[in-house]
């Protein structure tokens, strides 16, 4: 194996890895602590091999990871970082809405109420997502993001 596959696959396998702790209904201390290691490993193998978009998602589920934990420092840091490689690479389509997505989230976590404004900007987006199973994950994620009253 080169060095490149390798880190393709230790990128996509802690990616996996931290989806499965992420859909976990209740983890442990020690399996909180795993997941936010196994994301930060798998952004980090991306950031040897991977292209813009494998960035982003990477800071992107990394926000997640920080959301999902109520941690909006960090939730929110990794979002802008997602936000940013997107707008910058033009994304557009699923890409983009999951940028917005994962702001919304971030912010929502901070009790910020603009999370309004990103999850707006998602939605008007994801409507122009051609295949459906990337909309409904889409209109699915921004479903579940509590907007704090303002």
């Amino acid at each position: 194996m080169t060095e490149e596959e390798f880190h393709k696959k230790m990128g996509a396998r802690f990616f996996n890895e931290t989806w499965k702790l992420l859909d976990q209904s209740s983890r442990t201390a020690e399996e909180d602590a795993q997941m936010i290691h196994l994301a930060h490993g798998s952004r980090l193998h991306w950031g040897f091999v991977g292209n813009a978009q494998n960035l982003a998602v990477g800071e992107w589920q990394i926000a997640r990871v920080y959301s999902v934990l109520n941690r909006p420092e960090p939730a929110l840091y990794h979002a802008k970082r997602s936000v940013q490689i997107a707008e910058e690479n033009n994304f557009e389509g699923f890409y983009q809405a999951s940028a917005y997505e994962g702001m919304a989230r971030a912010l929502a976590t901070a009790n910020d109420p603009s999370a309004s404004e990103f999850i707006a900007k998602a939605k008007a987006i994801a409507q122009t997502i051609r295949e459906a199973d990337d909309r409904a994950l889409i209109e699915s994620d921004l479903a579940n993001v509590k907007v704090p009253s303002q």
